[in-house]
């Protein structure tokens, strides 16, 4: 009787014993994602959430204030010809161009506004761009620019969604604005 008492103690203790291993040595699988040596580290990846930076244009809902100080959108307004948002919108930088100025200029609106800003660059002509060295052009105010800049106006297309940082549109203005103090200005230019 005594042989027949043997085998199940030895399965119970082994069952118990195999419980503890099983529960403290065998990783949960909630933990496993920790194992993956490149995971832990991901979400803090400026990838995992691309448009949390303000540097991204959005346009934001009707009636909404963005709570991260993005910028506020008045396409709707620009595009029935309402301009006092773009009139009130003043020009942050100190209005001295930078190099950055000049490159996206240069890079984004020279192809058809000319070096100058004459309205004869290469396309030019071909899309009876206007010289931005009128005094019609040097009358708008820097938020108008700006506004043809970020949202288009015309034929010209918008700019906001390539030149997508609000102080680079910006320079870009002062750039045009430069241009148009180094011009002398056409006789009765519109």
């Amino acid at each position: 009787m005594r042989r027949s008492r043997l085998p199940v103690l030895v399965l119970l203790a082994a069952s118990l014993a195999g419980c503890n291993t099983w529960y403290n040595d065998v990783p949960s699988p909630d933990n496993l994602l920790a194992q993956v040596p490149w995971f832990d580290h991901m979400i803090a990846s400026r990838a995992v959430w691309p448009y949390s930076r303000l540097g991204i244009p959005r346009n934001t809902p009707p009636g909404t204030v963005p709570v991260t100080g993005g910028e506020v959108d008045w396409s709707a307004e620009w595009a029935v010809a309402n301009t006092a948002t773009a009139d009130a919108q003043a020009n942050p930088t100190d209005g001295i161009p930078t190099a950055r100025g000049d490159t996206l200029y240069h890079t984004f609106c020279g192809v058809c506004h000319g070096v100058a800003g004459a309205g004869d660059g290469p396309v030019g002509p071909k899309v009876a761009a206007p010289s931005l060295l009128t005094p019609r052009a040097v009358g708008y105010t820097d938020g108008y620019l700006y506004s043809i800049v970020r949202y288009g106006r015309g034929i010209m297309g918008k700019y906001g969604d390539k030149i997508t940082r609000q102080d680079d549109r910006w320079q870009v203005v002062n750039y045009v604005r430069q241009l148009q103090a180094g011009a002398a200005q056409p006789a009765g230019g519109q």
